[in-house]
């Protein structure tokens, strides 16, 4: 709803970036900790959290540009003018997971391992991925008359002045509801034996 946060010089803190930099601290400080508890080798975290973050990047980046190819042939600068906003979440969970199995090929470890303890920290990190895009107003829902409706200001994404569902506060429960699902049914596995 209100992206800038707050400004020093020509740099500006934006609220959507704030909030992906939490979902991913937090996801990665969930995954350490199942690590641990599971008895999976923790030291691969890292390097797996680099390749799939780069590999996301890649992947949303790609699907939003191939939801706007009458764009970019229209006009090929498009893809400069949008090379740090425009992400689709789909290609970035594809990216991800894509990059987080190239790593796991490489380094010859079990990627079905390292899938199950890193799946529900994706649901996390979209949580607060979603927040973010409330912040900023993208990803918006429908005209509403109801009274669960947002009125975003003129200065974001979403149009202003307009009673809109708020479909990122949604999502964003679901996907701490999944979260949440997904880390009860993951304690009944029991930890690997070394």
């Amino acid at each position: 709803m209100y992206n800038d946060l707050f400004s020093i010089g020509p740099f500006t803190v934006h609220g959507y970036g704030v909030m992906i930099a939490i979902g991913v601290l937090a996801a990665y400080m969930v995954m350490m900790k199942r690590a641990k508890r599971l008895n999976i080798d923790s030291s691969h975290i890292d390097s797996l959290t680099v390749w799939a973050l780069v590999g996301g990047a890649i992947g949303a980046k790609g699907l939003f540009w191939l939801t706007q190819m009458e764009n970019i042939l229209q006009n090929p600068s498009f893809l400069l003018l949008t090379i740090t906003d425009g992400f689709v979440v789909y290609g970035g969970i594809i990216g991800g997971v894509l990059a987080g199995y190239l790593y796991c090929r490489k380094k010859q470890i079990g990627f079905l391992k390292y899938f199950d303890l890193i799946i529900p920290s994706v649901a996390l990190a979209q949580g607060f991925g979603r927040i973010g895009c409330f912040m900023a107003g993208c990803c918006y829902g429908s005209e509403t008359d109801s009274a669960f409706g947002v009125v975003f200001p003129s200065s974001s994404l979403a149009p202003g002045g307009v009673r809109l569902i708020p479909t990122q506060l949604i999502s964003s429960g679901l996907d701490f509801l999944l979260f949440a699902v997904l880390i009860l049914y993951a304690k009944r596995k029991k930890p690997t034996v070394r």
